[in-house]
């Protein structure tokens, strides 16, 4: 499949679908705590989306291995990578980190971001995680400029965590986004600089580093959406979508509101 490239105008459209996400990710953040359950927060994400003229991308989002996605946002705990679904049966409790993967689609184009936030006090080596898993994002996204590839991107997400210890999950990737949640390329979080396909201005991505505390290997759940580590140990994801440029990369999406709340 071809690569669509952006003009201003259409970037202009991503910017606002994306804000949006992060303003829902902002507001998710002010109920993250012990005690509440992850239909709660679906619930949530689902009125604050549509109050704000938008629509929930993931909900009935198509699985080639089984049902539609039944909700209108990934919720993700502890050893679950992502993909996970939100149900009344799962309660939050201190300790948990929970991985909260939200899209949007507004006047006709997509946003998509995701955040890893601590609930309650997490401990020191679960933190670390999360703090690298982060680093390593904004380490990828320096890379996403005008000329350079994507196995830059995807070598500076993976050096800098296996030079941690940790693990990073290959099966699963970034990908091209815009009037389609998901369009070519796929952005893998691992590679050789200068290998890959190459990045263009007007390119629009969405960089999401899956990372593992211990071995990278997954597993698909009964469900037939959430992902797990297989090992049991907790693993995190962090995603901005961006639009190449020359120079610099523009992150569409927006942590900002997320930070107010949540420091890692």
């Amino acid at each position: 499949m071809a690569i669509y490239l952006k003009t201003e105008e259409e970037i202009s459209l991503m910017r606002a679908a994306n804000q949006l996400v992060g303003s829902t990710l902002g507001e998710l953040a002010k109920h993250i705590k012990p005690g509440v359950s992850t239909a709660q927060l679906n619930k949530i994400a689902d009125e604050f989306i549509r109050d704000h003229g938008a629509t929930p991308t993931f909900l009935g989002f198509p699985n080639p291995y089984g049902p539609e996605f039944p909700a209108s946002i990934c919720t993700s705990v502890n050893e679950c990578v992502v993909h996970g679904v939100p149900s009344d049966s799962q309660i939050l409790k201190d300790g948990d980190i929970i991985s909260v993967d939200c899209g949007t689609l507004l006047n006709g184009w997509n946003g998509d971001s995701a955040y890893t936030f601590p609930v309650g006090e997490i401990s020191d080596e679960v933190r670390q995680l999360l703090r690298t898993t982060k680093e390593s994002l904004y380490l990828g996204i320096e890379k996403a400029v005008h000329g350079n590839h994507l196995g830059d991107i995807g070598q500076a997400v993976q050096d800098h965590c296996e030079s941690k210890g940790y693990g990073v999950v290959r099966e699963l990737c970034g990908h091209g986004i815009g009037k389609s949640m998901h369009e070519e390329p796929q952005v893998p979080n691992y590679g050789r600089r200068g290998n890959g396909t190459k990045l263009k201005e007007g390119m629009c991505i969405a960089i999401e580093p899956m990372i593992t505390m211990g071995d990278r290997k997954i597993w698909l759940m009964q469900d037939k959406w959430s992902i797990c580590t297989r090992d049991k140990k907790p693993a995190a994801h962090y995603e901005h979508t961006v639009a190449v440029y020359k120079g610099k990369a523009e992150i569409l999406s927006s942590f900002e509101e997320i930070e107010k709340i949540f420091k890692i």
